[in-house]
């Protein structure tokens, strides 16, 4: 079933408010998702196994923009993935209705009582919640899982706590994968998302100078706020419903002009010319720091080589 996206309580309550003469029931999970990695994934697919055992609807509630943005613009993270990258992801889980909350001042002030009787309860009809032991919620954070229990009783639902996902010991969260990124170790950032961190976009015309120096490439304008650190990756890159396997570097170019930041894919066994359209780039493994050349021949070979190492790690991975 395709995924329905809402964008307000009233909206999910005209699509779902009476169903066979009565409101449908859901099983509901809160939060931003960022990146949704595996610990986002373990709750995901526990809210759509509940809702199979129970007959309830399996439902997201989401926000947009990230609430750091309203509550600490000053020390708000840059974001791992878009919000159609989570969409994609929740309907890829098995989540049919996602309510997206658009966060500004007017809703960080509504208070967690507000927040669980007047949304969550009247509108989208809870039967069951699954959160984190951390989960807060409402104006000031005053809501917390006390409040999401004392409230079962009152209107009927349940309450499962889901335990975070740890890998060698450590935590799974967004931070540590922003973390990863951020130094150009996204092999381990897949490991902890459980899927390549990739970004996506537009492509954008560049300058020609890839194709001047034989290596053609396709530039893209990252929709995405986190970047990996500047570098020479590894990545697969998706036109459409292909995939080839690429070479990528994030950078300034310091050898050609050393000014803005590019992202430049190489694709292998790619012969097209494409001027516009959209591409996802999927990190694999950092191969190279940038650094700056003597000349541009000396460039070229280096990209040579940097081609040749891409290769070999991508003829090495496991066929799929």
């Amino acid at each position: 079933m395709p995924l329905q996206v809402l964008r307000s309580p009233a909206e999910w309550l005209a699509r779902y408010g009476k169903v066979s003469g009565a409101q449908k029931r859901s099983a509901l999970t809160i939060g931003c998702f960022d990146g949704l990695h595996l610990g986002h994934q373990r709750v995901l697919m526990r809210v759509t196994a509940k809702a199979a055992e129970a007959g309830l609807l399996p439902g997201v509630v989401t926000f947009d923009p990230h609430p750091s943005r309203i509550l600490r613009p000053g020390a708000a993270p840059p974001l791992i993935a878009t919000l159609e990258q989570r969409l994609d992801g929740f309907a890829a889980l098995g989540i049919e209705a996602t309510l997206v909350l658009k966060f500004d001042a007017e809703l960080a002030l509504v208070t967690a009582d507000e927040f669980l009787a007047g949304i969550l309860v009247e509108k989208l009809g809870m039967g069951a919640i699954l959160v984190g032991p951390h989960f807060r919620f409402g104006h000031q954070q005053a809501g917390d899982v006390r409040t999401l229990e004392d409230g079962a009783n009152r209107f009927g639902y349940t309450v499962e706590l889901m335990p975070p996902v740890q890998l060698g010991g450590e935590i799974v969260s967004s931070t540590a994968i922003r973390t990863a990124v951020t130094e150009g170790r996204v092999a381990e950032a897949a490991r902890l998302l459980g899927h390549a961190f990739s970004l996506t976009g537009v492509i954008r015309a560049g300058a020609g100078r890839g194709r001047a120096i034989l290596f053609p490439t396709l530039n893209i304008t990252a929709e995405q706020e986190l970047l990996p650190k500047t570098g020479v990756y590894v990545t697969e890159t998706r036109i459409g419903d292909r995939g080839y396997g690429s070479a990528t570097n994030v950078g300034l170019r310091p050898t050609v002009d050393g000014k803005n930041l590019a992202i430049e894919s190489h694709l292998f066994d790619f012969s097209e010319t494409l001027l516009d359209g959209r591409i996802e780039v999927r990190f694999l493994e950092r191969l190279r720091d940038e650094r700056k050349f003597a000349s541009v021949e000396e460039l070229r070979g280096q990209i040579a080589r940097d081609l040749e190492s891409a290769k070999e790690f991508l003829k090495a991975l496991p066929r799929r």
